[in-house]
């Protein structure tokens, strides 16, 4: 199980924070590079996170990874799939509605995680959690809302088609994430991280292939976006996450990554003039109070 709070070092919250900033950027990531599909994006995303890792899986995490158990490579493939599947959905949804909709919705995952992570690995928690967790979730809602009421919409949206594709990326990264805190127990990051995403990479090609979507002949730029995406978002985020995941339940993680709709808001305003609202700048308080009130280690 994970280590009490009062025992958890101040290098975990460093890791966990600099990760929820790393995974921030993405929906501003995946906007500039909305010339190529978002099938097409994920590929490139995860085949180069994939092969960055690759050299240290071989060197630091190879007599490691051959030890896995049958039943814990079964649980990697699975989480990477479904990480796969997060991906697609994640960023195809950016291309039908605005970042904070798309935000809020994929920030749905602490509700998932809780109810799964007290059913699958009877892990209740804390009162002072799931209060965040519903106040959290309730001011994510009204911070998607506020968005939607200022009509930050743009040409080519299709706001119930990307909506739906955030929230069924809630559900995928919930199902990886309750993988992870699981594997994470008894394996080291590279271990689990490599495999993982080698995965992930497979499914987002696999899913490209089926649906014949073209992979090369985009400007260098949208690459360059790609591998950025890779060692950003996914290695420093997702990779904090997976780290962070050992020390924390996964309903915890699934509310700490609630700052990325705060953070994709202020940027989505920086960068697309997307402004958010009265209302929308009081939810992301109430989120951040929240996320900081769950992390804080209970007095001793």
């Amino acid at each position: 199980m994970e280590a009490p709070p009062e025992q958890r070092s101040a290098h975990v919250y460093f890791v966990l924070i600099a990760g929820l900033l790393a995974i921030s950027i993405s929906a501003i990531l995946i906007r500039y590079a909305g010339d190529a599909p978002g099938e097409a994006v994920a590929v490139w995303r995860t085949i180069f996170a994939a092969a960055m890792l690759l050299p240290f899986a071989l060197t630091r995490g190879r007599k490691e990874i051959l030890s896995l158990t049958g039943r814990e490579r079964l649980l990697i493939m699975v989480s990477g799939a479904f990480l796969g599947f997060h991906f697609v959905t994640w960023i195809s949804s950016l291309y039908y509605t605005n970042i904070a909709s798309a935000s809020t919705l994929v920030s749905l995952s602490p509700i998932f995680l809780a109810i799964l992570g007290f059913l699958i690995l009877k892990e209740r928690p804390r009162n002072v959690e799931i209060i965040a967790i519903i106040v959290a979730t309730l001011a994510t809602v009204a911070l998607g809302w506020a968005d939607h009421a200022m009509g930050n919409e743009f040409e080519g949206s299709n706001p119930l088609l990307g909506n739906g594709l955030a929230l069924s990326a809630a559900g995928f990264i919930s199902v990886y994430l309750l993988i992870g805190r699981h594997v994470r127990q008894r394996r080291s990051w590279i271990a689990y991280v490599a495999p993982l995403y080698v995965v992930t990479a497979l499914t987002t090609l696999s899913i490209a292939l089926v649906r014949d979507i073209d992979l090369f002949g985009y400007d260098w730029s949208i690459y360059a976006l790609c591998f950025t995406m890779a060692v950003v978002p996914q290695l420093m985020g997702h990779g904090a996450l997976n780290y962070a995941v050992r020390y924390f339940p996964a309903a915890t993680i699934g509310l700490a990554s609630l700052f990325e709709p705060v953070g994709a808001s202020l940027l989505g305003f920086a960068f697309f003039g997307e402004v958010p609202t009265i209302i929308a700048a009081v939810a992301m308080v109430v989120i951040l109070l929240s996320v900081g009130l769950a992390l804080r280690p209970p007095k001793s």
